[in-house]
């Protein structure tokens, strides 16, 4: 078997190659933009001093940030949202710098904020040419990490199918021990190399970088045990959590009192960065759009005064995040006795709905006064749709995870709503795309959201 330790040597050198890279790249733009809005024959002393500063205040914010740890096992996305904030973090860096040193009346704002895209940019073009120049280098056989796993269970054979999906990580796996080997792994690829006893020797003659412990979470004895014998070594230790039988929900690690824990179900709201954004998304984009969309609910607002008796909102109880109950408002397309005899699910088609309300049902129109919600603190633009409490006390004991998607605020859209669950639609599928936008959540995948509510326009089938 290949040693593959060709680019090993020069691990550490792949963080001096990026802060190089991103140095060039915060360079190359300040000249290109400064190129781009005025003669190059205009550049002063304060253009290169901003460059400088620049360069130093990237260094100091994507160290700080963690833009520079290690990214091997680690997904893209990861790596992209803290490359930007690293990034946000330094031009305002740069221009409180510029203020406090008295050069913030001589700096362009539009070269400022064109340095900012440009730099941004280029160095996530480098980035993106050095994790995919690693990855190939490691998918051939280079920069190889050597694991060896303890415990040749399921766990280990889920841990030996992941990393084969995923070559250009550079893991390979010289095989197990394990005290009690079972009949599970038969791979001549990845042999039962010996017991836990036999780990220190093992380690030292396969060359192994780290060891991982696959155990099930009962066998502790055998995890203090393997701990124990590599004292003497300088192998990386690694235990994979057995906890691929629980339902997971935006799972992840913490510490409380210096005590390590797994989440296994969370909100992502429950991180303050997080309820940040959110809020800012929703204050922001619900204010703009109530300002341009406020003449056509004026409209809206006078056909239902004019389409029959009654207010022009109906108000009506919902669950929202924590389980909080709130009055969401629409449009009224009923007429206001439709709901005397009491609601039912599935009812929509028998309720006594206007003309004028039928058209605004079905363009989801009536759903326009909930910015006003969003506005309140109630809803987000994005989030699962919230359900009535008469609904919601009977589903959460019906539909397996229902409860879960009050773990965020409800939404005026959602992951299930453009994909076309909505209205009276399969209750399980729309709890599979809530859980599924609770478990991936990101200002990214709201912005998608609601790009495709926008290209896939109001009307649906299924509003009714």
């Amino acid at each position: 078997m290949k040693s593959g330790r060709g680019l090993k040597e020069h691990s550490a050198s792949i963080g001096i190659t990026l802060r190089i890279l991103d140095a060039v790249g915060i360079i190359t733009a300040g000249f290109c933009s400064f190129y781009w809005f005025f003669d190059h024959n205009y550049f002063g002393g304060y253009f290169y001093n901003s460059v400088l500063v620049g360069v130093l205040m990237g260094q100091v914010a994507y160290s700080s940030l963690g833009a520079y740890q290690g990214w091997r096992g680690t997904n893209s996305t990861t790596e992209a949202s803290l490359v930007f904030w690293s990034h946000v973090v330094t031009f305002l860096l740069i221009i409180l710098s510029a203020y406090v040193t008295q050069y913030g009346d001589s700096l362009p704002r539009m070269w400022v904020f064109s340095w900012f895209v440009w730099s941004l940019m280029f160095i996530a073009i480098m980035r993106i040419s050095v994790r995919r120049t690693l990855g190939y280098w490691r998918a051939k056989g280079r920069n190889i990490r050597r694991i060896l796993l303890v415990g040749n269970g399921d766990l280990g054979l889920r841990v030996i199918d992941k990393l084969q999906q995923n070559p250009n990580l550079g893991l390979s796996v010289v095989g197990f021990i394990d005290d009690e080997p079972t009949s599970s792994v038969q791979n001549p690829e990845y042999p039962i190399l010996g017991s836990i006893d036999d780990v220190e020797k093992i380690v030292h003659e396969r060359g192994v970088d780290q060891v991982w412990i696959t155990l099930p979470l009962g066998e502790v004895q055998k995890m203090e045990k393997t701990q124990t014998l590599l004292a003497t070594t300088t192998v990386t230790i690694r235990i994979v959590p057995d906890i691929f039988g629980f339902q997971l929900l935006n799972h992840s690690i913490t510490e409380v009192a210096g005590l390590p824990l797994i989440n296994l179900s969370t909100s992502p709201m429950l991180e303050g960065k997080n309820r940040v954004l959110k809020w800012l998304e929703d204050k922001v984009l619900a204010s703009v759009i109530l300002l341009f969309i406020s003449p056509l609910m004026l409209m809206l607002a006078i056909g239902v005064k004019l389409s029959s008796k009654g207010p022009v909102f109906y108000r009506q109880e919902r669950v929202s995040w924590n389980s909080r109950s709130f009055n969401m408002l629409k449009f009224r397309s009923m007429e206001v006795d439709s709901e005397l005899d009491g609601v039912t699910w599935g009812g929509a088609e028998s309720m006594k709905v206007t003309r004028f309300g039928r058209f605004i049902r079905r363009t989801s129109l009536d759903e326009l006064p909930q910015f006003i919600n969003v506005l309140k603190g109630d809803m987000s633009i994005v989030g699962p749709r919230p359900e009535r409490t008469v609904f919601v006390e009977q589903f959460k004991y019906e539909i397996p995870l229902y409860m879960k998607k009050h773990m965020v605020k409800a939404g005026i859209t959602g992951w299930a709503q453009i994909n076309g669950w909505r209205g009276d639609s399969d209750l399980q599928q729309r709890i599979d795309c809530d859980l599924y936008y609770i478990e991936n959540w990101s200002i990214w995948l709201d912005l998608k959201i609601i790009v495709f509510t926008l290209l896939s326009g109001f009307s649906h089938k299924n509003a009714k």
